[in-house]
């Protein structure tokens, strides 16, 4: 790909991010579920806004699974436990301007499953 296209992505994808962090927000009972996903690895996080720290994470890198379906499964049940833990049945799904599409989306179906809602 082009430069021009690499930036004109790049833009896109933080308009989407600013538009939807601008309207979703998370305080200790439900916390906000931001992701990352780089072309390899799969992140995600529950935050409280409130007091700015994190309550439970994962990480796919130290886990050793990859950013795909079949995997980004795993990482949902793994985070669901964490949330349980901490007794958290209900979160703010933050896509980070990702589209809701592929491993998001299983993603987000895995922790609906789990017993977290979204």
């Amino acid at each position: 790909m082009t430069d021009k296209i690499i930036k004109k992505k790049r833009s896109l994808r933080l308009k989407r991010k600013l538009r939807i962090r601008s309207q979703i927000f998370g305080n200790a009972n439900i916390p906000r579920l931001s992701i990352f996903r780089s072309n390899r690895y799969f992140y995600a996080q529950a935050i409280d806004d409130i007091k700015g720290i994190t309550l439970a994470s994962v990480d796919g890198k130290k886990m050793g699974l990859k950013n795909n379906k079949e995997d980004v499964k795993k990482i949902a049940i793994a985070l669901a436990d964490n949330l349980k833990k901490i007794n958290v049945a209900e979160v703010v799904f933050d896509r980070n301007g990702y589209l809701y599409h592929g491993v998001v989306a299983s993603f987000a179906d895995s922790l609906r499953e789990s017993g977290i809602s979204l």
